[in-house]
């Protein structure tokens, strides 16, 4: 009977799921912070207390930055599936991220601190990020119907900190400046560590004694010799690297690098995927199931290029051309990056209902058209702003009314919980156990391809260019249908290669 309770403690979920997902919504409230705050603070000039950067050059520097982040999950996975273990692996990334936080806050001093921070960040996360996924995809068996009912849960946390963040340090960075809107996310971070090592771990261990769990949540898989040394090695040539460019004798440029990111990223991605595929050792059913992946992959790859212009494209909008004055007194441009969770938090539970009741009802929507009305349902998003961008430019380049930029972030919560969430699920229901943390990290490439293509695309928003606005977003909207149309032909081959959809 305990056993019982025990997985279904937490509103019919299992009991770790809950400080699980306040795990994850700490840490996104640090990420969120930054992530809010880090065009404008770049944009800003010298006097305002920024970097004075031209606009191309901030938001392909937020793309790499983003991009990083997910690009690092995949050898954070490695490292979590052959030496640390799932557990090791969030602890030590933790931490890495809370000293990201503290460095920043230090930047005031000096901006080489800053990008230090930001490097220390995309570690901390390459390692945290995949293993918080798959803890959760842990939680349920293989064919548990509550499987996507949970990760929708788990984003709402995540969403639950993206909300709160920009809020408050959007305000902090208007009232006090922006390092401390900056660093002020550590504070999370370490809120963060605290309830992972205090709570989550121990209802782990009182779920693997009392119901049972995969023992990769506290051990690698399998242990790979020499790994630790090949790691510090790698750990040293970064280093050496990062000290060269902060004393200035190797230059870097953004854009520059943004365009071979893009390259490299996707050619390697499509190797390991290869060499996934023929040379780890799986089996047929296992090989499908990657075909399957590398399908949605390519899908989300686009769907991200998009979703992440709003700290880009969509941030630079709410600063230049929306009118944020209520009762005399301005919003904080950050405020527009809580819109987007604020959707989550209230469509999530709905959606989620949604999915259940349908399954019900025996009338079970898979997850390759979930992931299609997604795509659609960004469509349109952008499509609202193509036509917020053509007011602009029949109001003469005044500004136009926040509406616009909530209808648009309304449509595109819901192809994003259409999309993201369920992709989690798949992913962890889908991925060979030997190679299931490599698997996550593979899926989170996708979101860093797409990041650094939005970073790319996000500077192009600028009142010189205003013309090209309709264009910006317009072209978004054709890919994203161009791809919706290809996913609905490819559905029913898909789901016959999976067997557990």
């Amino acid at each position: 009977m305990r056993k019982i309770d025990i997985d279904s403690a937490f509103i019919g979920h299992p009991k770790p799921l809950l400080n699980l997902a306040l795990t994850e919504m700490w840490e996104r409230f640090s990420f969120y912070g930054i992530r809010s705050l880090l065009i404008l603070f770049m944009i800003a000039t010298i006097n305002e207390g920024g970097l004075n950067l031209d606009r191309p050059t901030a938001s392909a520097i937020v793309g790499i930055f983003a991009g990083s982040l997910y690009l690092a999950t995949l050898p954070g996975g490695y490292l979590a599936d052959n030496w640390l273990g799932q557990k090791n692996a969030t602890l030590i990334g933790a931490l890495l991220i809370a000293l990201g936080h503290l460095s920043i806050a230090l930047s005031i001093f000096s901006p080489f601190m800053f990008f230090l921070g930001l490097i220390f960040i995309v570690l901390g996360t390459g390692l945290f990020k995949t293993c918080s996924s798959v803890m959760v995809g842990l939680l349920y068996k293989q064919k548990d119907k509550r499987r996507d009912s949970g990760f929708t849960i788990f984003y709402m946390g995540i969403n639950l900190g993206a909300f709160i963040a920009p809020i408050i340090c959007g305000l902090v960075a208007k009232e006090y400046g922006w390092h401390l809107g900056l660093g002020v996310g550590g504070v999370g971070m370490l809120i963060s560590l605290v309830i992972f090592y205090f709570k989550t771990i121990p209802d782990f261990k009182e779920f693997e004694e009392k119901v049972g769990i995969d023992s990769t949540w506290a051990k690698p898989t399998r242990y790979k010799k020499n790994i630790a040394i090949y790691t510090f090695i790698a750990l040293g040539l970064l280093s050496v690297f990062v000290l060269l460019c902060g004393i200035g004798i190797i230059q870097l440029n953004a854009v520059n690098i943004s365009k071979n990111m893009i390259a490299i990223i996707s050619i390697a991605a499509l190797l390991y995927f290869g060499y996934l595929f023929f040379f780890a050792g799986l089996q047929s059913d296992e090989r499908k199931n990657l075909i399957v992946f590398l399908v949605l992959f390519i899908t989300a790859t686009f769907f991200w290029s998009t979703f992440e212009q709003q700290p880009t494209s969509f941030n630079l909008f709410a600063q230049d051309y929306t009118d944020r004055i209520i009762f005399g007194w301005e919003i904080p441009t950050a405020w527009f990056q809580s819109i987007n969770s604020l959707f989550v938090i209230t469509l999530a539970p709905i959606m989620s209902a949604i999915w259940i009741a349908l399954s019900k009802r025996n009338k079970e929507v898979s997850s390759i058209a979930k992931f299609n009305l997604g795509i659609i349902f960004t469509a349109i998003s952008f499509a609202v702003m193509m036509f917020a961008s053509y007011a602009v430019l029949s109001n003469e380049g005044l500004q136009v009314s926040p509406l616009w930029l909530i209808v648009s972030y309304f449509f595109l919560t819901i192809g994003e919980l259409a999309l993201s969430p369920i992709g989690l699920s798949l992913m962890t229901s889908i991925a060979p156990k030997m190679i299931r943390g490599q698997v996550m990290g593979l899926w989170f490439i996708s979101i860093s391809l797409g990041s650094v293509v939005a970073g790319l695309i996000g500077g192009e928003v600028e009142a010189d260019k205003l013309e090209s606005l309709p264009n910006l977003f317009g072209n978004a909207v054709v890919c994203l249908l161009i791809i919706a149309v290809i996913l609905f032909f490819l559905k029913n081959p898909l789901k016959k290669m999976l067997k557990t959809d």
